[in-house]
């Protein structure tokens, strides 16, 4: 079967399916949009590209590092698991030589 034979497939049975799912016939479904769902799905049940790598049939682990930075699960499991730095509540006060200086600036005449 030819590249351009499995996406005229693919095609026709998006358009099948998006029947049931209209927000399916929305959405651009190829075959490489199917090879990185495979992928992704892949490194999320393993967590290890070396086992998505043969998948994909890549030569270099290097080829295969890009779905590393593409899965947000790991971003957002680190985000989660990090706490925000204790900040008391309080006002802000400005400091009084600072705005003295920017009052006797403001007054100041740049005309000649």
């Amino acid at each position: 079967m030819t590249r351009s034979g499995f996406a005229y497939i693919l095609a026709k049975h998006v358009g099948v399916a998006a029947a049931t799912c209209p927000a399916l016939a929305e959405k651009r479904v190829t075959p490489h949009v199917l090879r990185h769902t495979c992928a992704m799905h892949i490194l999320q049940a393993t967590r290890d590209v070396r086992q998505v790598s043969p998948w994909l049939g890549h030569a270099s682990l290097q080829s295969t590092e890009v779905y590393l930075r593409a899965d947000p699960t790991e971003k957002l499991a680190t985000l989660a698991a990090s706490e925000s730095p204790p900040l008391a509540p309080g006002r802000f006060t400005a400091p009084d030589k600072l705005l003295a200086v920017l009052k006797d600036t403001s007054r100041t005449d740049y005309a000649e």
